[in-house]
């Protein structure tokens, strides 16, 4: 019997397969590098839950579709099979009548059964417990009677699993064969089911694109050739009407991204006082770790007459690459239990430990001042990972106000986003990529509390986003220094400036995963 992993593998494979696509190709799709697809196929390395949804929204597959073996998944892609989860439309909602009084005192026999953690949180005090269905689960889609904070959900796999179940008609509940050794070819229906009407037929000769949906990318293109239809070819009036529609463009693509989505995320959760402004053009009391550093070591050495040449290194797109982050659904919800929770995120009052080294900027940027500080999510995933290299003590977490969790909950905008940039990046489209940096800088500035984007309202979000930035930049210098390389100076969300060959250490260009140069120098002498 095949476990269940072996079995994606195959069912993963098969997928690649019938799609036409590479590792690379599967790579890109999932933000992975085409090593580390590589390194879980050949079983080395393992499929997390969170690929998993990943893999699935790839290839347009529900989750149970695509555990049920390659010989189904690939039917279910071809229109050969019929999905294991319904649309949650056709489900009529489970209300359980109420149980009748007891004639005498019962005594339970035997001890409730402990449920499974679940998939965006575990078992909380928020926990609520009703006798009729709160809604359906944002993990299987069905009548849940249990929530999780603020999301119905059930307690456990088991419970998901008996739900999608009893939806089913028995009749019609397909049976998954064994996976043979070599994957039969599966026979195109006789006549081919009608496509979404969201999704356009695609050219002769035209592969979709594996890296983002094909359906997002023309939203965004298709914009900008309407505008400079409407501009009459005038590029700097397009370029100008592109960038003041820019805020409720990305709102519009958001909504798109979110479509047939697992879970709604709250987009006007009750604001906890931490993270309202003092006043108007004041802030408020999350830290963000803004890098502002030089090495005084490496200044010292040329004031006493060193010569040092620098290179200043420019990250691109640096908040468009920091969309991937740990962003809560809902609410804030405050926990006392000072401990992290992986598959929770908002923000956190920690003490941060000291930090002794003077060739590495501190990751919690050039705060001076001693004590309590309240964090972002991304900065205390940073100072709890630089803890496991072994380069500091954990900080202290005091309290949090947190909610469950996800980092694909931008990522398909993201991918759209990153696609068509790259695309414009190869054409030489300086239109195209003007409106996209419009696009996601003003989501980020604009998310929290902006009088210019009335759409949404969530400064938890645009300051994990900001200090996700600050800490790639971070991991930057941190991968320079490991390679041999002399760390200069760090700054804002997009500069790092170091001596010695760091073409070595970093690929040249203008895609997300490369750095260009953006200036070189001898430290001590006038720039």
């Amino acid at each position: 019997m095949l476990g269940t992993e072996e079995i994606l593998r195959l069912t993963v494979a098969a997928l690649m397969s019938r799609s036409g696509e590479r590792q690379g190709d599967l790579a890109a799709g999932l933000g992975l590098s085409q090593a580390q697809v590589s390194r879980k196929q050949s079983g080395s390395a393992h499929w997390s839950l969170e690929d998993v949804d990943l893999l699935a929204a790839h290839y347009g597959l529900a989750v149970l579709d695509l555990l049920a073996g390659p010989t189904h998944a690939v039917g279910v892609l071809h229109g050969a099979a019929q999905s294991l989860q319904p649309s949650p439309l056709t489900v009529p909602p489970v209300r359980p009548s109420a149980p009748s009084a007891p004639d005498r005192p019962t005594t339970e026999t035997h001890p409730p059964a402990q449920a499974e953690e679940p998939t965006l949180a575990s078992p909380s005090p928020a926990e609520t417990v009703v006798q009729e269905s709160t809604g359906l689960c944002v993990l299987c889609g069905q009548p849940a009677l249990h929530e999780l904070d603020g999301f119905p959900q059930h307690l456990s796999a088991e419970e998901c699993a008996a739900a999608v179940a009893a939806a089913l008609p028995p009749v019609e509940t397909p049976d998954v064969p064994d996976v043979p050794a070599e994957l039969p070819p599966v026979p195109s229906p006789a006549e081919p089911p009608t496509a979404p009407a969201a999704a356009a037929p695609a050219a002769p000769g035209h592969k979709a694109p594996a890296y983002a949906s094909g359906t997002l990318v023309e939203q965004i293109t298709d914009r900008v050739h309407d505008v400079l239809a409407e501009c009459e070819g005038e590029v700097d009036a397009a370029q100008a009407a592109l960038i003041k529609r820019a805020i409720p463009d990305v709102m519009a693509l958001l909504k798109a991204s979110r479509v047939g989505g697992r879970y709604e995320h709250s987009e006007f959760p009750p604001t906890q006082d931490i993270l309202r402004k003092k006043s108007q053009k004041g802030a408020d009391e999350i830290w963000e770790g803004r890098p502002k550093w030089r090495n005084a070591a490496l200044v010292a050495a040329a004031r006493e007459g060193e010569k040092i040449e620098v290179t200043a290194l420019d990250m691109n797109a640096a908040y468009l690459s920091a969309l991937k982050a740990w962003l809560p659904i809902g609410q804030l919800r405050e926990d006392t239990g000072g401990v992290h929770d992986p598959k929770k995120a908002g923000v956190h009052l920690i003490t941060p430990a000291d930090w002794d080294h003077t060739d590495l900027p501190n990751p919690l940027g050039n705060r001076m001042e001693p004590g309590e500080l309240w964090v972002s999510e991304s900065t205390l995933r940073l100072l709890l990972d630089c803890a496991a290299q072994g380069l500091a003590d954990p900080p202290v977490i005091h309290r949090s106000l947190v909610s469950g969790a996800t980092e694909a909950l931008l990522e398909k905008m993201r991918r759209a986003l990153a696609e068509v940039r790259k695309t414009a990046l190869a054409e030489g489209d300086e239109l195209t990529i003007t409106y996209v940096k419009a696009m996601y800088s003003k989501f980020v500035s604009t998310i929290g509390e902006s009088s210019s984007n009335r759409e949404i309202r969530r400064p938890d979000w645009m300051h994990i986003i900001r200090s996700k930035a600050f800490a790639n930049l971070w991991m930057k210098a941190h991968k320079a220094h490991r390679a041999g390389l002399q760390v200069v100076e760090i700054s804002g969300t997009d500069e790092l400036h170091v001596a010695g060959d760091w073409r070595e250490v970093f690929q040249e260009g203008r895609n997300l995963n490369e750095v260009k140069e953006k200036d070189t120098y001898i430290l001590g002498g006038k720039r």
